[in-house]
């Protein structure tokens, strides 16, 4: 697996579980139904890593399987109605990856078809599954564990800005852990003695808003919350940050990719490739009761050199030498 992306907590239980060929069942080419909080624009990279995964495990779409692709394009209150639709397909399989909202909506959707969810919170908190190593149900998936790193964030990004007197903070109110995301940081930021300044955004105006309420309040670094609806607005979200010559701080590698900053976080690709495999382990007879939820066993620091430079910034050396990547 490239980069030690995921654990499957559990070895030696794929081939067991499968039965025969679902093609020595039906005749009929199964139906993957795709649902996902982000947009198509911004995950293009994210459904070529699940094709791959199902290539590997031996499904061609367009020979072998078919897909119907929903997008919220970071609306999640158009998720359930998604789900809803394409379990009266009836599709196969129905994935609902892209954020905690389309997981649950899938969950909603349905107790009888198979669900791969991708999420980046607590599956068993929230109710998806009884536990890592043995999901039970209908439902099994990957979790990134990207709301709970918020804390180690903050942290982070006070010791690469440490003169910012006030830090920004983009989040979400409407994306489910908002709250815990929000707990989560204000304790990390009491510890440290940071003064944080909270911009809730859940649409392009709210941005739009947050980004004045920014500069009005002279933020001196900016942290954006993990959440999908951020990251349909990445290169918007980063480009603000260079022209105002803030530090920013981010989730996934993507961004830092597209300008920003620093990123820490779990290798989404990997996690989207695992998807695809255990949509294919499924359609071959695998339970997804008995296919444990899969977890990231490395978080990547990955820097923009680039825009550390074009920021002013002279990053500790501590910080540089612990960095899995360094783009320049």
């Amino acid at each position: 697996m490239r980069r030690r992306g995921f654990s499957r907590l559990l070895g030696g239980m794929v081939s067991a579980a499968w039965a025969r060929p679902l093609g020595a069942q039906q005749k009929t080419t199964p139906v993957i139904g795709f649902m996902s909080g982000r947009s198509p624009e911004d995950s293009a990279y994210l459904v070529a890593a699940f094709r791959q995964g199902l290539a590997d495990s031996g499904f061609v779409e367009g020979q072998t399987v078919a897909l119907e692709f929903r997008w919220a394009r970071g609306d999640y209150s158009r998720l359930p109605a998604m789900g809803s639709e394409l379990v009266s397909r009836p599709v196969a399989v129905l994935i609902g990856v892209g954020g905690d909202p389309s997981a649950l909506a899938a969950k909603q959707a349905t107790s009888t078809i198979p669900i791969v969810f991708g999420m980046g919170g607590d599956p068993v908190k929230a109710g998806l599954v009884a536990s890592f190593n043995r999901p039970g149900g209908n439902a099994t998936g990957f979790t990134l564990l990207t709301n709970e790193m918020e804390p180690k964030r903050i942290s982070l990004l006070h010791e690469l800005a440490p003169r910012a007197a006030v830090i920004g903070v983009l989040l979400n109110p409407n994306f489910p852990p908002a709250k815990q995301q929000l707990i989560g940081l204000e304790q990390a930021a009491q510890k440290i003695g940071q003064e944080l300044f909270i911009a809730n955004a859940s649409n392009d105006a709210e941005l739009a808003a947050a980004f004045t309420a920014f500069l009005e309040r002279r933020v001196g670094a900016m942290l954006v919350a993990a959440d999908p609806y951020f990251d349909t607005r990445r290169d918007r979200i980063a480009a603000f940050a260079a022209q105002n010559r803030l530090p920013g701080f981010y989730h996934f590698r993507e961004y830092v990719v597209a300008g920003g900053l620093i990123s820490y976080g779990p290798s989404v690709h990997d996690a989207y490739r695992q998807a695809g495999l255990y949509a294919g382990q499924i359609l071959k007879g695998a339970k997804p009761a008995d296919l444990p939820v899969l977890q990231p066993t490395k978080f990547e620091l990955v820097i923009n050199l680039t825009a550390a430079k074009a920021l002013g910034l002279n990053l500790p050396q501590l910080i540089l030498a612990a960095a899995d990547e360094l783009i320049e």
